[in-house]
């Protein structure tokens, strides 16, 4: 009651303050990771699906890469990426063409159709080739530069003919010796592998001159000195270049290889031994009759 002796309700205010869980979804949305996800994750998340949504259709897709397929031809179409014509340097006239029939480029033609890298390696596996470098020039010009294998001899084999460099690596076959009359004839099992050693042998054996005519490996182990005659020097397996130099300098001071002898076996260092040819040891023996035959 109040002070007049009235009745009064009282009447029950709400609480101002919010509720557990009104509190905690609040707390909740001013954290940095919920304000960022409302601000930009469900943005980006609506766009992508949209964005994926166009892009699965089949007619969107065949649009966009007929409109790439333009744009890229309108580009390597353009004058400053076409590529005219190959220049080759550092190869003769042979292998350029041989480089030429190998990478069958059929010019102008654009610069992004090209790879230099693939050129490269297609002129690498040429057994003439040693090293090579490919770029694009300006101006339009497809530049292969070459370094060529040097033959320094000739290989003789049940296959022919064929020009090895100073590591044994194959050059090209020739069909005829005379085609390089210049370089040395190696052959037997392993020559390839040992040209080292048999242009040693070569450079010990130039008092010699034109009587060398090859060098042949027997065995894969050791050397044989083939001179004209059909003469033969017999090299160990140890020490080959100082045993020809020994039978070089025995034949300037008493003409040894002027005689008529086959082999010069030196292959017993310790024991070298001569063996004559058929018709010196035949006259040999019909002496040796005769005197036997006076005695």
């Amino acid at each position: 009651m109040d002070g007049g002796g009235r009745l009064v309700q009282q009447v029950k205010r709400p609480d101002p303050a919010p509720s557990r869980w009104s509190w905690r979804m609040q707390r909740l949305m001013l954290t940095p990771g919920v304000r960022l996800l409302l601000r930009a994750g469900i943005p980006f998340a609506v766009c992508f699906g949209g964005a994926s949504w166009w892009l699965s259709d089949p007619d969107t897709q065949a649009a966009i890469q007929a409109t790439v397929a333009e744009a890229r031809a309108s580009i390597e179409e353009r004058p400053e990426f076409r590529v005219n014509l190959m220049a080759i340097d550092g190869a003769d006239t042979e292998l350029a063409e041989a480089i030429r029939v190998a990478v069958p480029l059929d010019f102008p033609m654009s610069s992004f159709d090209i790879d230099p890298a693939a050129i490269r390696e297609t002129v690498l596996e040429m057994s003439p080739v040693k090293e090579a470098s490919v770029r694009i020039r300006p101006g339009g010009v497809l530049q292969v530069d070459v370094t060529p294998r040097v033959p320094v001899a000739i290989w003789r084999r049940p296959e022919g003919l064929t020009l090895i460099d100073a590591s044994g690596a194959h050059v090209r076959p020739i069909p005829r010796r005379n085609i390089r009359p210049d370089l040395p004839v190696i052959a037997g099992e392993g020559a390839a592998s040992h040209v080292g050693e048999a242009m040693k042998l070569i450079a010990a054996g130039a008092p010699l001159g034109d009587r060398l005519r090859g060098l042949v490996r027997l065995g894969d182990r050791r050397w044989d000195v083939v001179l004209d005659r059909n003469q033969r020097i017999m090299l160990p397996t140890e020490g080959a270049v100082q045993a020809l130099e020994r039978v070089i300098a025995l034949d300037g001071v008493d003409e040894v290889l002027k005689r008529d002898i086959a082999r010069i076996d030196l292959r017993l260092t310790d024991r070298p031994t001569v063996r004559m040819t058929d018709y010196s040891t035949e006259e040999w023996w019909r002496i040796r009759q005769l005197n036997s035959g006076t005695e």
